[in-house]
């Protein structure tokens, strides 16, 4: 059964690390405007349904909250998402 990991980074200047295990039933909101992440960590296919909204939502720096989150997002998840190597993930997240 697939499980979902899914978080989202808190504006600046905290860039907090909010993450929560999600299972079968369980629902789960991402504030408008801020930058999330989702993925499978289960044994198997997770299934997913996502809604919108077409509100602004503002400015958020991507380089600050992605690699300056405090905890860190996880190496593997950053290397994924912006397809580079786990030693440049590593450098990025030195800078911030």
């Amino acid at each position: 059964m697939g499980t979902l990991e899914v978080g989202f980074i808190m504006s600046n200047p905290e860039n907090r690390h909010i993450t929560k295990v999600l299972k079968k039933g369980d629902m789960f909101v991402f504030p408008i405007g801020l930058i999330h992440c989702q993925r499978n960590v289960g044994h198997g296919n997770a299934v997913a349904i996502g809604r919108l909204s077409s509100q602004n939502p503002g400015v958020i720096t991507i380089a600050n909250a992605a690699f300056g989150s405090k905890p860190d997002i996880s190496d593997d998840l950053l290397a994924k998402a912006f397809q580079v190597v786990k030693r440049v993930v590593g450098r990025l997240q030195a800078k911030f």
